[in-house]
């Protein structure tokens, strides 16, 4: 742990006492580059295949597959089926991705993981607009966030419309400040705008970019003169590179787009539809620092000098005005609180890096300390408690040896013995680095060790019969009756079209065919069965759970038959 600690505080730019309230100085652009990439690489790209692709994972892969295999680039399917609820430019970096090495999780989730290095490299930049904050302590915190692992970690749509925002946001801004009007801003912004737009839809737009214009607004009030021309080209570029597919599938596929946008206009204002208070706990999002968010937001309670700081006070407004957005839209889940990170980061960093000042000072606010004390205290209890709960939840079951378990608590617990000197010792920004540490370690080296515990060890997929040379080319089918979990349409790595099961005339001009079903065919499909010659292939699990898990579910269990025309 201590030579993690050492090279990210070297990069962290402990502030020098007369800098607070001054532009920050930069450290070597070179030394900032090879940081990010480090932290980035770790966080996001290392051991990401541990986890078994969820659904929305599972859709998005199928999709960017068929755009491969079965040439639907400009109108994309899944599981055979127009799927135009999502803008497809995600959809065709992850087919890229496809097209490099077929079938690889790794590099699949590997380009969301790309997207998740732009967004940390431009939310550092962006601190060019917040000089009170230590750049790389908000990128630490950034990072360490639970939602922005999880989504850098998955092939999830939501990072990349973030993170081309997130680029878009700084140029535009950086724009907007800056004397005359600086066309490259300008347009670079306008083109990752269009970018975020092809990646889904207007959500970012909402989230991210509109309230941090309000923000920057009330906080900066830039100029906007001599701007309104490169404004202009920042809003057809984005309208250009954003509304170009939406015409193409208008214009060739009017019933299907009318459909999508009748349906999904449906879903933003009666699926998921929560009160409005129910991001009342969004703070938890934010993962291990939950308790700090929450002590940055109180600042201004106790530290009346920062109520007028522009570096607090943009964060705090961007952060305050998208969760009343996100709160007003009636469609509320959890992971839409993503964005909400971004500014949350800044405003934690703020804190950490106005601590580091403050508390090299004798006559530092009591409170200050009290504050600092109970946040780093209760860091360092929690980490000195998990080698306790590792014994109990992953050496007891028989999950990791005792080497492991030994090789692991050493580790933690001198990571908690470092939080504790910190926390003695008042110092922020090497608590923070600690902690970014632990996480790096936990991705690095605990993530495969964890594997049987994250999903379902047992589970006997149905991607075994890929390798299958008598199911080569075979089509196969799933009883309409019984609805099919996309995720076994990602595991079997084809498409599974709907059998009627009445029509049996129609099936039995698809022989041969593979049918998966829950019962035996000959229970399911008594006709069928009588009809044709079979061959039972074998019985399917994919559940994520084990079988003595209460979540275990029938749905992912299939019966796996091939039926051929019968022998006369």
């Amino acid at each position: 742990m201590q030579p993690y600690c050492k090279i990210l505080v070297f990069f962290s730019l402990s502030l020098p006492a007369d800098h607070f309230g001054k532009p920050m100085p930069r450290q070597n652009k070179t030394n900032t580059v090879i940081t990010i990439i480090f932290i980035s690489f770790i966080t996001f790209f290392a051991n990401n295949t541990v986890i078994v692709p969820d659904i929305m994972e599972s859709r998005n892969i199928i999709t960017a597959r068929e755009m491969v295999y079965d040439g639907h680039w400009l109108v994309p399917t899944l599981n055979g089926d127009l799927r135009l609820e999502k803008p497809p430019l995600p959809t065709w970096i992850t087919a890229v991705a496809e097209i490099i090495s077929p079938d690889s999780l790794a590099l699949q989730r590997g380009m969301a993981a790309l997207a998740a290095l732009l967004l940390v490299f431009y939310f550092y930049k962006f601190t060019r607009f917040m000089p009170d904050i230590n750049p790389m302590v908000a990128t630490m915190i950034l990072c360490t966030c639970y939602s922005v692992i999880l989504m850098g970690r998955t092939a999830s749509w939501d990072i990349y419309c973030h993170a081309f925002m997130m680029c878009a946001i700084y140029y535009l801004c950086k724009g907007l400040t800056l004397p005359g009007c600086s066309w490259k801003c300008f347009i670079v912004s306008g083109i990752m705008m269009g970018f975020s737009f092809l990646s889904k839809g207007p959500v970012s737009f909402y989230s991210l970019l509109l309230p941090l214009l309000a923000a920057f607004a009330m906080t900066n009030r830039p100029s906007l003169k001599r701007k309104g021309k490169g404004i202009l080209v920042t809003v057809i570029l984005c309208l250009v590179i954003g509304l170009w597919w939406y015409a193409y599938i208008y214009a060739f596929h009017p019933e299907a787009m009318a459909y999508v946008a009748e349906k999904e206009s449906g879903a933003w204002l009666n699926h998921n539809v929560r009160p409005w208070y129910y991001y009342w706990k969004f703070f938890l999002e934010s993962g291990v620092w939950s308790l700090l968010l929450p002590t940055a937001i109180l600042l201004p309670v106790w530290s009346g000098d920062d109520r007028k700081n522009k570096s607090y006070l943009l964060p705090f407004a961007w952060m305050f005005i998208m969760l009343v957005l996100l709160s007003l839209f009636p469609e509320k889940k959890t992971r839409y609180l993503l964005p909400l990170l971004i500014p949350a980061s800044y405003l934690m960093g703020y804190l950490i890096t106005l601590w580091e000042e403050r508390l090299r000072y004798k006559s530092v606010f009591k409170t200050d300390k009290i504050l600092f004390g109970i946040n780093s205290w209760t860091l360092a209890a929690v980490v000195f408690a998990i080698p306790v709960a590792a014994w109990i939840f992953l050496y007891t079951p028989g999950y990791i040896t005792l080497t492991v378990m030994i090789l692991f608590a050493a580790v933690i617990w001198a990571a908690a013995i470092m939080l504790a000197i910190y926390a003695r010792k008042l110092k922020p920004v090497k608590m923070v680095a600690t902690v970014l540490a632990l996480f790096l370690f936990a991705e690095l080296f605990a993530m495969p060790s964890l594997k049987n515990v994250i999903n379902n060890p047992e589970m006997n997929s149905i991607s075994k019969t890929r390798e299958n040379q008598q199911l080569k080319g075979v089509p196969f089918f799933y009883n309409k009756e019984n609805p099919l979990r996309i995720e076994i349409v990602y595991a079997a790595g084809r498409v599974i079209r709907p059998l009627t099961v009445t029509d049996k005339d129609s099936l039995l001009q698809k022989l041969p065919c593979v049918v998966i079903t829950h019962e035996p065919v000959k229970k399911e499909l008594p006709d069928i069965w009588d009809s044709a010659d079979s061959l039972f292939v074998g019985t399917y699990d994919d559940n994520r759970w084990a079988k003595r898990h209460h979540r275990h579910s029938s749905e992912f269990v299939y019966n796996v038959t091939l039926l051929s025309p019968k022998e006369k």
